[in-house]
């Protein structure tokens, strides 16, 4: 079987800086899984990547041309088992970021946004300033990176996490909340008829006090009779 080029993923995130060099880079990675040696070639204008799987049988080779100029000598590159990773100093300092990575605006299929490392250009305070932070050397950390876009929790949003949660549509215990009136209405009706309990009540004391009359009315007989026993 003859071996086939493939055109691997590459994803980018960046920082900027109007002031300080080491703040202002484009995070790139390369997806090229299995590839033991590679050839990097990495100009100011742009970065030709070139690598062979002999496990997938296939050539991995790129070609990209820069938006801007990059500081070749300032850049840093690091090589897994699963990418190739680099960090690129921009040679013009600037606090705007780049509008995109390429010259070319067309659309590329092969070119994503790395959310685990992109922080928005408003958001650059909280990110984290070492640029070595996002090598893959760091194993699992390269995504800790795009931590520090977090800010609000990402997705969360300024609402707590709740997102589009519309709270009015959820019926259950707020939605059913106006049939408590109904309910009210229940309860009046049940005081309307508390008058009637203070009337067995009053029966019931006229009772009491009837049959200790007659206690009363029967005591005089009962002493007779134990005077005359006398």
């Amino acid at each position: 079987m003859s071996n086939t080029q493939t055109t691997p993923e590459v994803t980018w995130a960046q920082r900027s800086s109007s002031s300080d060099p080491q703040k202002n880079y484009i995070y790139l990675t390369i997806a090229a899984p299995d590839v033991k040696k590679i050839d990097v070639d990495l100009k100011a204008t742009g970065l030709t990547f070139t690598g062979h799987s002999d496990t997938k049988k296939t050539t991995y080779h790129v070609e990209l041309e820069f938006y801007a100029e990059i500081d070749v000598d300032n850049s840093k590159t690091h090589h897994t088992s699963r990418d190739v990773s680099f960090v690129l100093r921009k040679k013009e300092l600037k606090e705007e970021y780049w509008p995109r990575l390429l010259k070319d605006s067309k659309k590329m299929h092969f070119l994503k946004t790395d959310f685990d490392k992109w922080v928005d250009e408003d958001e650059q305070e909280g990110a984290p300033d070492d640029a070595m932070a996002g090598m893959g050397g760091m194993g699992g950390m390269p995504g800790m990176e795009g931590m520090g876009g977090m800010g609000g929790m990402g997705g969360m949003g300024g609402d707590g996490g709740f997102g589009g949660i519309d709270f009015s549509k959820l019926g259950g215990g707020a939605g059913g909340m106006p049939d408590m009136g109904e309910g009210a209405e229940e309860d009046d009706d049940d005081g309307d008829g508390m008058p009637a309990l203070e009337e067995d009540d009053a029966d019931k004391s006229g009772d009491s006090k009837g049959k200790a009359a007659e206690k009363a009315d029967d005591a005089p007989a009962a002493k007779s009779k134990i005077e005359e026993v006398s």
